[in-house]
């Protein structure tokens, strides 16, 4: 069912969502175990201005169980929220101070944030029914934004869904790190998650993710 956020229908599941048995239940349980968090689909989180001022979407994969299920903002409560959302407000796409709380002064600037899949899934890890399911809700939220310019797809299920969901090929699109494939009137670009193991692993770093967002910077302003 759509909600309307600031002025503007953008379709969003509703906070009892079925559509996807496993997570309905699996979100079931942790609201009987921690009944004062979100435990619902994370809805997009919005400029002020409204949909019509993003020009840049982020697209992550789901919602973090002691994160954004937590919380009930995308990427607000765990590590990878730190380091996204440090680097939006390094390049200007964010303002305020990131408290890593739903109530903090951070305020995105031109951009909006959303997961391929709403709900917390069991192990951080969605099967390929959920994410196709949770494209029925990002088709249309992608479409909601009339001046997008440039979407970044953090890791490759978020990519895939990304893709199919712009009505491209994967196999003409493969997800790379830095990538960077043009998909009709938006500009896909492409980064390895954000998460705590890539960044402890050395599979991300802090100068690699700077760098995607400094390629978004620079194509935005041309």
């Amino acid at each position: 069912m759509p909600d309307v956020l600031l002025g503007r229908h953008v379709p969003e599941p509703d906070r009892d969502c079925p559509l996807c048995p496993r997570l309905h239940e699996f979100i079931a349980a942790w609201r009987e175990r921690e009944p004062e968090w979100h435990n619902a689909p994370v809805p997009t989180f919005l400029p002020p201005e409204g949909a019509e001022s993003v020009r840049f979407l982020v697209v992550g994969l789901a919602p973090g169980l002691r994160g954004a299920n937590r919380t009930g903002r995308p990427f607000t409560g765990d590590y990878a929220g730190d380091l996204l959302y440090a680097t939006l407000i390094r390049f200007g796409f964010a303002r305020g101070r990131f408290e890593a709380r739903p109530d903090d002064s951070l305020k995105l600037v031109g951009t909006a944030i959303t997961n391929a899949v709403r709900c917390v899934p069991p192990e951080n890890k969605p099967v390929g029914a959920e994410i196709a399911t949770c494209r029925n809700f990002l088709v249309p939220t992608i479409a909601s934004f009339p001046n997008l310019r440039a979407i970044l797809a953090l890791g490759s299920i978020g990519h895939q869904s990304t893709v199919r969901a712009l009505g491209q090929r994967v196999a003409a699109m493969p997800f790379k790190h830095g990538g960077r494939y043009q998909a009709g009137p938006v500009t896909l670009f492409s980064s390895y998650h954000c998460s705590r193991y890539n960044t402890n692993t050395g599979v991300l770093t802090e100068d690699m993710f700077v760098k995607v967002f400094a390629d978004i910077a620079e194509f935005l302003a041309e």
